[in-house]
Protein backbone atom coordinates (compact mmCIF):
# COMPACT_ATOMS: atom_id res chain seq x y z
CA UNK A 1 0.00 0.00 0.00
CA UNK A 2 1.17 3.36 -0.58
CA UNK A 3 0.52 6.69 1.26
CA UNK A 4 0.61 9.85 -0.20
CA UNK A 5 1.90 12.61 2.89
CA UNK A 6 0.29 16.13 2.49
CA UNK A 7 3.08 18.09 3.28
CA UNK A 8 6.13 19.86 2.06
CA UNK A 9 7.58 18.75 5.09
CA UNK A 10 10.74 16.58 4.70
CA UNK A 11 11.31 16.31 8.27
CA UNK A 12 7.68 15.26 8.67
CA UNK A 13 7.62 12.74 5.46
CA UNK A 14 10.63 11.15 6.94
CA UNK A 15 8.69 10.52 10.94
CA UNK A 16 6.35 9.07 8.88
CA UNK A 17 8.78 6.89 7.21
CA UNK A 18 10.14 5.92 10.59
CA UNK A 19 6.89 4.53 12.44
CA UNK A 20 5.93 2.56 8.90
CA UNK A 21 9.51 1.21 8.65
CA UNK A 22 9.85 -2.47 8.25
CA UNK A 23 5.77 -2.90 6.93
CA UNK A 24 4.65 -3.60 3.53
CA UNK A 25 3.49 0.86 3.48
CA UNK A 26 5.01 2.87 1.11
CA UNK A 27 5.24 5.98 2.28
CA UNK A 28 5.54 9.27 -0.45
CA UNK A 29 5.65 13.05 -0.49
CA UNK A 30 3.59 15.40 -2.35
CA UNK A 31 6.52 15.69 -4.32
CA UNK A 32 7.27 12.37 -5.44
CA UNK A 33 4.02 11.59 -5.77
CA UNK A 34 3.82 14.46 -8.15
CA UNK A 35 0.93 16.54 -6.68
CA UNK A 36 0.87 20.01 -5.31
CA UNK A 37 -1.29 21.49 -3.22
CA UNK A 38 -1.77 24.72 -0.91
CA UNK A 39 -4.80 25.10 0.76
CA UNK A 40 -6.07 27.49 3.36
CA UNK A 41 -6.06 25.97 7.11
CA UNK A 42 -9.69 27.69 7.80
CA UNK A 43 -9.87 24.93 11.22
CA UNK A 44 -10.21 26.41 14.58
CA UNK A 45 -9.52 23.12 15.55
CA UNK A 46 -5.74 20.68 14.98
CA UNK A 47 -7.79 18.18 13.43
CA UNK A 48 -10.23 19.96 11.73
CA UNK A 49 -7.26 21.45 9.44
CA UNK A 50 -5.70 18.01 8.99
CA UNK A 51 -8.71 16.61 7.52
CA UNK A 52 -8.68 20.00 5.51
CA UNK A 53 -5.31 19.33 3.76
CA UNK A 54 -5.57 15.07 3.54
CA UNK A 55 -9.24 15.76 1.13
CA UNK A 56 -7.33 18.80 -1.27
CA UNK A 57 -4.99 16.17 -1.91
CA UNK A 58 -6.87 13.43 -1.73
CA UNK A 59 -9.02 14.64 -4.28
CA UNK A 60 -6.17 14.92 -6.78
CA UNK A 61 -4.37 11.49 -5.75
CA UNK A 62 -6.93 8.78 -5.96
CA UNK A 63 -4.86 7.14 -3.12
CA UNK A 64 -4.41 6.95 0.31
CA UNK A 65 -3.22 10.44 1.63
CA UNK A 66 -2.05 11.38 5.01
CA UNK A 67 -2.13 14.69 6.61
CA UNK A 68 -1.14 16.14 10.24
CA UNK A 69 -1.65 19.76 11.26
CA UNK A 70 0.59 20.42 14.70
CA UNK A 71 1.49 23.29 16.99
CA UNK A 72 2.46 24.30 19.69
CA UNK A 73 0.22 25.75 22.92
CA UNK A 74 1.48 27.48 25.43
CA UNK A 75 -1.16 28.15 28.42
CA UNK A 76 0.69 31.86 29.10
CA UNK A 77 -0.13 33.05 26.11
CA UNK A 78 -3.53 31.84 26.16
CA UNK A 79 -3.26 28.92 24.04
CA UNK A 80 -0.93 30.77 21.84
CA UNK A 81 0.33 30.03 18.98
CA UNK A 82 -1.99 27.34 18.61
CA UNK A 83 -3.70 25.90 14.71
CA UNK A 84 -1.19 29.80 13.85
CA UNK A 85 1.84 28.02 15.28
CA UNK A 86 3.17 28.03 11.73
CA UNK A 87 2.47 31.03 10.51
CA UNK A 88 3.53 32.85 13.80
CA UNK A 89 4.90 35.55 12.67
CA UNK A 90 4.84 34.92 9.51
CA UNK A 91 4.92 31.18 7.58
CA UNK A 92 7.99 32.24 6.04
CA UNK A 93 9.42 33.85 9.32
CA UNK A 94 12.56 31.21 10.12
CA UNK A 95 11.62 29.45 13.43
CA UNK A 96 14.77 30.70 15.19
CA UNK A 97 13.14 34.11 15.11
CA UNK A 98 9.96 32.40 16.36
CA UNK A 99 11.33 30.97 18.90
CA UNK A 100 13.16 34.09 19.97
CA UNK A 101 9.89 35.74 20.15
CA UNK A 102 8.32 33.67 22.54
CA UNK A 103 11.46 33.47 25.06
CA UNK A 104 11.06 36.81 24.81
CA UNK A 105 7.69 36.86 25.61
CA UNK A 106 7.73 34.20 28.31
CA UNK A 107 10.82 36.20 30.26
CA UNK A 108 9.02 37.31 32.73
CA UNK A 109 6.94 34.15 33.36
CA UNK A 110 7.26 32.29 36.42
CA UNK A 111 8.12 27.96 36.11
CA UNK A 112 5.17 27.36 37.74
CA UNK A 113 3.48 29.01 34.42
CA UNK A 114 5.45 28.11 32.20
CA UNK A 115 3.41 24.93 30.88
CA UNK A 116 3.14 24.04 27.07
CA UNK A 117 2.41 21.09 24.84
CA UNK A 118 2.16 20.21 21.21
CA UNK A 119 -0.05 19.30 19.97
CA UNK A 120 -0.83 16.59 16.52
CA UNK A 121 -3.62 16.03 14.93
CA UNK A 122 -3.32 13.44 12.22
CA UNK A 123 -6.14 12.74 9.38
CA UNK A 124 -6.40 9.87 6.72
CA UNK A 125 -8.78 9.97 3.56
CA UNK A 126 -9.29 6.57 1.95
CA UNK A 127 -10.13 6.27 -1.84
CA UNK A 128 -13.41 4.83 -0.73
CA UNK A 129 -13.99 8.21 0.84
CA UNK A 130 -13.46 6.94 4.51
CA UNK A 131 -11.90 9.44 6.90
CA UNK A 132 -10.39 8.96 10.01
CA UNK A 133 -8.48 11.18 12.73
CA UNK A 134 -6.18 10.80 15.38
CA UNK A 135 -4.89 13.51 17.99
CA UNK A 136 -2.15 13.25 21.00
CA UNK A 137 -0.44 15.83 23.05
CA UNK A 138 3.17 15.91 24.44
CA UNK A 139 3.31 18.00 27.83
CA UNK A 140 6.43 20.27 28.83
CA UNK A 141 7.21 23.67 29.44
CA UNK A 142 8.51 26.96 27.91
CA UNK A 143 12.58 26.78 27.82
CA UNK A 144 14.49 29.86 29.34
CA UNK A 145 17.07 29.31 26.01
CA UNK A 146 16.70 27.73 23.00
CA UNK A 147 18.91 24.51 23.21
CA UNK A 148 19.38 21.19 20.76
CA UNK A 149 20.41 20.64 17.10
CA UNK A 150 18.10 17.68 16.37
CA UNK A 151 13.86 18.07 15.97
CA UNK A 152 12.75 21.52 13.59
CA UNK A 153 10.33 23.97 14.40
CA UNK A 154 9.42 24.80 18.27
CA UNK A 155 11.72 21.53 19.68
CA UNK A 156 14.53 23.91 20.55
CA UNK A 157 12.27 25.70 23.07
CA UNK A 158 9.92 23.20 24.19
CA UNK A 159 11.54 21.70 27.82
CA UNK A 160 10.90 18.36 28.78
CA UNK A 161 11.53 18.39 32.96
CA UNK A 162 11.71 14.76 33.67
CA UNK A 163 14.46 15.00 30.84
CA UNK A 164 15.89 17.74 32.14
CA UNK A 165 16.65 18.68 27.94
CA UNK A 166 14.59 19.85 25.48
CA UNK A 167 13.15 18.06 22.39
CA UNK A 168 16.03 19.46 19.89
CA UNK A 169 18.46 17.86 22.38
CA UNK A 170 16.42 13.91 22.14
CA UNK A 171 17.74 12.23 19.53
CA UNK A 172 15.14 11.06 16.87
CA UNK A 173 14.61 7.42 18.01
CA UNK A 174 13.88 9.16 21.53
CA UNK A 175 11.68 11.55 20.48
CA UNK A 176 9.74 9.91 18.05
CA UNK A 177 8.73 7.21 21.50
CA UNK A 178 7.14 10.04 23.21
CA UNK A 179 6.50 12.70 21.23
CA UNK A 180 3.25 14.43 20.05
CA UNK A 181 3.62 13.58 16.15
CA UNK A 182 4.82 9.80 17.04
CA UNK A 183 2.21 8.98 18.97
CA UNK A 184 -0.56 10.40 16.58
CA UNK A 185 1.56 8.80 13.91
CA UNK A 186 0.52 5.17 16.12
CA UNK A 187 -2.60 5.30 16.38
CA UNK A 188 -3.54 6.68 12.88
CA UNK A 189 -1.20 3.74 11.81
CA UNK A 190 -3.50 1.38 13.42
CA UNK A 191 -6.58 2.72 11.56
CA UNK A 192 -5.36 2.60 8.52
CA UNK A 193 -3.98 -1.01 9.27
CA UNK A 194 -7.50 -1.68 10.24
CA UNK A 195 -9.10 -0.35 6.79
CA UNK A 196 -6.35 -1.77 4.62
CA UNK A 197 -7.29 -5.09 6.64
CA UNK A 198 -11.05 -4.75 5.08
CA UNK A 199 -10.20 -4.16 1.59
Amino acid sequence: MEIIVATGNKDKVREFREIFEGTDVRVVSMKEAGLFHEVEETGRTFAENALIKARALGKQAHAVVAADDSGLVIDALGGAPGVYSSRFLGEDTPYAVKNAKILDLMKNVPEARRTCRFVCAMAAVFPDGTECTAEAAFEGHVAYRSAGSHGFGYDPIFFLPGYGKTSAELLPEEKNAISHRGKALRMLKEKIDAWAACQ
